[in-house]
């Protein structure tokens, strides 16, 4: 199995933010995740099309953006003009998951349902057809750096069989990510339950200052997957 690891500029140094996604692009990032907060669906308030806009030229890597928002639909065509590459929202934030699910894919991105840890994953059983991604949220969202809520694994591994279930059936591939307190020393245990994608933020960008930076903390990523 390809891993792929996928910083969150949530945890960049915003005064450098194009320096940043290009370091950990060089360092040896697969995405930019992108999170979006509207002080609305979550209590905190991020950042919206406009930077989402001033990072595509810095980087050839996919940007994938994160809608923490409510409602979603008015946002998919700027983040979609704006360079994102893949787009996920709460299905809860949404009043026609599959025409939100349509609306992404129309304007040429990727589509994917969030769950946070709480969430049912009813909500994908009648859209796996549509998906290209599923994030499942290992912490309640609307922070950076909190810790890995150890109940989610577990869920993790049921969304992995629906995934594997609906592939032997015939369809496509979806992608199974993780975002919240993903680190060096836990990222095995995550993959081991299914996922094949890492959010990680202050994981990443903490490591700004540290000895070999941004390298080496990848270089560990890839060492505790192998």
């Amino acid at each position: 199995m390809s891993f792929r690891i996928a910083p969150s500029i949530l945890s960049a140094d915003f005064a450098r933010l194009g320096e940043e996604v290009r370091a950990v692009q060089a360092a040896g990032a697969d995405l930019i995740h992108f999170d979006v907060m509207d002080n609305h669906y979550v209590p905190n308030l991020t950042v919206g099309p406009l930077v989402c806009e001033a990072i595509r030229p810095h980087v050839t890597i996919p940007i994938d953006v994160h809608l923490m928002v409510e409602p979603v639909d008015a946002l998919i065509p700027m983040f979609a003009k704006a360079g994102a590459n893949i787009i996920t929202f709460h299905p809860e934030a949404s009043r026609h998951v599959d025409r939100t699910l349509s609306l992404i894919r129309e304007h040429g991105c990727k589509a994917g349902l969030v769950f946070n840890p709480a969430t049912p994953l009813e909500y994908m059983d009648y859209v796996m057809g549509k998906l290209d991604i599923v994030l499942m949220m290992s912490v309640n969202p609307g922070f950076g750096g909190q810790s890995f809520i150890e109940a989610v694994l577990p869920k993790i591994s049921a969304v992995k069989k629906k995934i594997d279930a609906h592939v032997s059936a015939g369809g496509q591939p979806i992608w199974l990510e993780v975002d919240g307190g993903v680190k060096v020393d836990n990222i095995r245990r995550v993959a081991e339950a299914g996922a094949d994608t890492f959010v990680a933020g202050s994981a990443v960008f903490g490591a700004r200052d540290a000895d070999g930076g941004y390298k080496t903390v990848f270089e560990k990523f890839r060492r505790a997957l192998a």
